[in-house]
């Protein structure tokens, strides 16, 4: 099975990628749409910069488009790149978003391959645990939700900051895995890579209740 990864660097996208390897898929390409507005209604924004150098961490080809972060042309520049490729379907990191999944499953139709998403539907407070007990750094690096303030910015989630996660969660009613938008992340090193991704400048913007742990400069270290 071949097959494209949406991919935006953060811990959904790469999870998807990682359980999609562990059936045996080859991951031709990963495809990455980058917003000019650095809002979309499709896809993750935080730090999508990054992408590129974490296909060099991952040793998987990107392919990138930019996009003005309209509903119509968001899908327009997916398939655009989806029809260029030989592949027998595309994954994706959803776990509830009916608007993402179902646009996707459109591209797909029309062009005739399969979508998957191998995180549907799955226990959010389980699929945060896997992805901690299966090795990868997870950085929060938006936070958009009541219940979190600018100390949560850049913070990595392991098991210490599943728990404070899971109180937020009673506290708050919100999803723990950020999949109401709540947060966004960035996965700098774990199983899939090659290269552990090293942020050496960043900043934290943040505007009263919610903010974006910007990543300015970053290396890629040899893992031993």
């Amino acid at each position: 099975m071949k097959v494209a990864a949406l991919f935006s660097g953060g811990k959904d996208s790469i999870f998807a990628i990682y359980i999609a390897q562990q059936y045996g898929w080859d991951i031709t390409h990963l495809i990455s749409i980058f917003p000019q507005n650095k809002d979309s209604w499709m896809y993750h924004s935080v730090n999508i910069h990054l992408t590129k150098t974490l296909s060099t961490a991952l040793n998987i080809p990107l392919i990138s488009k930019e996009t003005k972060g309209e509903k119509e042309e968001e899908l327009t520049s997916l398939k655009d790149i989806l029809s260029t490729l030989d592949i027998d379907g595309v994954i994706s990191g959803a776990i509830a978003s009916e608007y993402q999944r179902t646009r996707i499953e459109q591209v797909c139709h029309d062009l005739k391959i399969k979508s998957f998403t191998p995180l549907w539907h799955k226990d959010q407070s389980l699929l945060l645990q896997d992805m901690i007990k299966s090795g990868f750094i997870i950085k929060i690096v938006g936070i958009f939700a009541d219940g979190f303030d600018e100390n949560w910015l850049g913070k990595t989630i392991d098991t210490e900051t599943f728990e404070q996660l899971q109180k937020i969660k009673r506290s708050k009613a919100i999803n723990i895995a950020g999949e109401g938008g709540e947060y966004e992340t960035l996965v700098v090193d774990g199983p899939l890579f090659q290269k552990q991704l090293i942020l050496k400048e960043t900043k934290k913007e943040w505007k009263r209740d919610h903010g974006k742990f910007i990543v300015t400069k970053t290396a890629l270290k040899e893992k031993e």
